[in-house]
């Protein structure tokens, strides 16, 4: 057995493992396994020590299963609050690899000797994460600088794990109705995208370059900047941000922070971002930002980008309006053209559900954060037959992560009301247009007002003269009809055919004079009349058939003339 598929194996036996001790029974019996006893009852979903314990696992298993479990601690929609607390200290606490590892890989990639690239390393890790590792360094011309090493292995290890989970999730989507309303593959899809991107560096260094420049006007932000040079695909050299994360900060520590003014410049600058720049920083927790020594907001870490296209921007834009005005109707009516219907999608009490959801957030005002409403909006679609895009949950995520660092900020801020003094800026997101989209705007319009003279002529004429056809693709009766005495016929032919049969082999026991082939001759000519009748009515069945397959493809398309 090769070494990939052994990899594959242990991955698929630590994904049972899982699935039995933690796992709902329609989801493993969906999976194949059959009639299973789950070996944790389900009252224990919402127990504490379970839900470590689940979290526990997950960063046994590996980078990929950490990125998910930080995913899922955001999913309140999903899981139970127990599980979500728990999977969220997933966010910073993992173990280091070894520092001399570091140093390979640092040299390796960079294609030289340490001595040569920085005037000192620490090879004591600053801070480790589940996919890479940052370490302080110096260069040669005396830059303070942080190095993020990539850990060894993890893009194989990640690339063996998308795999399981692609195929998890295409049988929770065939056999689970948790699947099939929230689509586990489009979700996967989504986590798989920013997941590859977070695992490129250089990615992150256009990442950091391209946020540096949609922050540069904001006062209080601010995002270190790379240094190509000392940059590959598995090693990021950046600025070294001199502060300390907000998530160790206490509430007396933000007394000299002007906390108000940050989170305020924060939601703004995020706001802007995904309305209309288009790009998604999905995991702005506060693990991932700073407070500097001159009191601005640092964006550390900006590996999980994701963009956001115009076509979900200008819903998202007409959600957050419906919403700010407290008008439910129109929420549904968004959301009802975001996603995707089900059979069993219930618009009526879909609608009821969301105006009494957007009337509630208005009412708690400060007490209900942009965030849990999109995450709620997205359960009660899903729980209505209505499946969600995966960019929705992708901007419930962050939204739901950045409410989170801007109460830790300043516990008094509310991101309803922020919404509502933003309105211009929403505003002026949805009603923006790109110059290349103005220009085809106005090329078809063009096109449309030379041809429509005539094509108006050539209207009236067919409809003066009696010539114009209109094509339906309707209920053929005709067909249907046709198709119903063809069957009538041959079930008439067969049953008569069968009697004769039947007939025939009942009078095979009467005695007789004349006979054929030792055989009443009666019987015998019935038999052969029942052979002939079957080869008549299959020839019949195959011409007729081919007759019809042969008209449909013939049959001239109507259509306008």
């Amino acid at each position: 057995m090769s070494q990939q598929a052994a990899g594959s194996l242990s991955r698929y036996a630590d994904l049972v493992r899982l699935l039995l001790r933690y796992g709902r029974s329609d989801l493993v019996t969906g999976s194949g396994l059959g009639d299973v006893e789950l070996g944790t009852p389900a009252g224990a979903e919402g127990d504490p020590a379970t839900a470590e314990s689940f979290a526990a696992d997950l960063e046994r298993m590996g980078p990929t299963w950490v990125k998910l479990g930080q995913l899922l601690s955001t999913r309140h929609d999903l899981l139970p609050p127990a599980y979500t607390e728990a999977l969220a200290r997933l966010q910073d606490h993992v173990e280091p690899f070894d520092g001399d590892l570091a140093v390979a890989i640092v040299e390796e990639e960079l294609g030289a000797r340490l001595r040569h690239l920085f005037e000192e390393f620490e090879c004591t890790p600053v801070a480790a994460a589940s996919l890479g590792q940052v370490h302080r360094a110096r260069t040669r011309s005396g830059k303070e600088v942080v190095v993020k090493v990539q850990r060894p292995g993890v893009r194989e290890t990640v690339a063996g794990d998308m795999e399981v989970l692609a195929r998890l999730a295409a049988t929770a989507d065939r056999h689970t109705e948790l699947g099939r309303r929230f689509g586990a593959a489009d979700l996967l899809e989504q986590f798989r995208r920013s997941l590859t991107g977070e695992l490129d560096y250089v990615q992150e260094a256009r990442n950091l370059q391209l946020f540096g420049e949609l922050t540069a006007g904001d006062e209080h932000l601010f995002v270190p900047q790379p240094l190509p040079d000392y940059t590959t695909g598995r090693v990021l050299t950046m600025e070294r941000v001199s502060g300390r994360k907000v998530t160790d900060i206490g509430e007396l520590g933000m007394l000299s922070v002007d906390g108000e003014a940050i989170s305020e410049e924060l939601f703004r600058a995020y706001l802007r971002m995904i309305l209309d720049e288009g790009v998604l920083h999905a995991d702005p927790h506060p693990g991932n930002m700073m407070l500097t020594d001159d009191g601005r907001l640092a964006l550390i870490d900006l590996g999980m980008v994701a963009t956001v296209p115009r076509r979900v921007q200008n819903h998202v834009v007409k959600l957050l309006l419906a919403i700010s005005d407290g008008d439910g109707e129109e929420a549904a009516r968004v959301l009802a053209e975001m996603g995707h219907p089900l059979e069993d999608h219930d618009a009526a009490r879909f609608r009821d559900d969301v105006s009494h959801l957007v009337s509630a957030a208005v009412a708690a005002g400060g007490d209900l954060d942009a965030g849990s409403i999109m995450v709620e909006l997205s359960r009660l679609s899903g729980a209505h037959g209505l499946r969600p895009p995966p960019e929705m949950a992708m901007i419930g995520k962050a939204l739901l992560n950045l409410d989170q660092a801007t109460m830790h900020l300043h516990p008094g801020f509310s991101p309803s009301e922020a919404v509502r003094r933003n309105v211009d800026q929403i505003l002026r997101g949805g009603l923006r247009t790109e110059p290349g989209s103005v220009m085809a705007a106005a090329m078809e319009a063009k096109e449309f007002a030379a041809q429509l003279p005539r094509r108006a002529n050539r209207l009236l004429d067919a409809l003066g003269d009696g010539e114009l056809t209109l094509r339906v693709n309707a209920f053929d009766e005709e067909r249907l009809l046709r198709v119903a005495q063809h069957l009538a016929t041959r079930l008439v032919v067969g049953l008569v055919l069968s009697a004769i049969i039947i007939g025939a082999a009942l009078t095979m026991r009467v005695e007789s004079s004349v006979t054929l082939f030792g055989y009443p001759a009666v019987s015998m000519v019935f038999f052969l009349l029942a052979a002939v009748g079957g080869l008549v009515l299959v020839g019949s069945v195959v011409v007729t058939d081919r007759r019809d397959a042969r008209r449909r493809t013939e049959r001239p398309g109507g259509g306008l003339r």
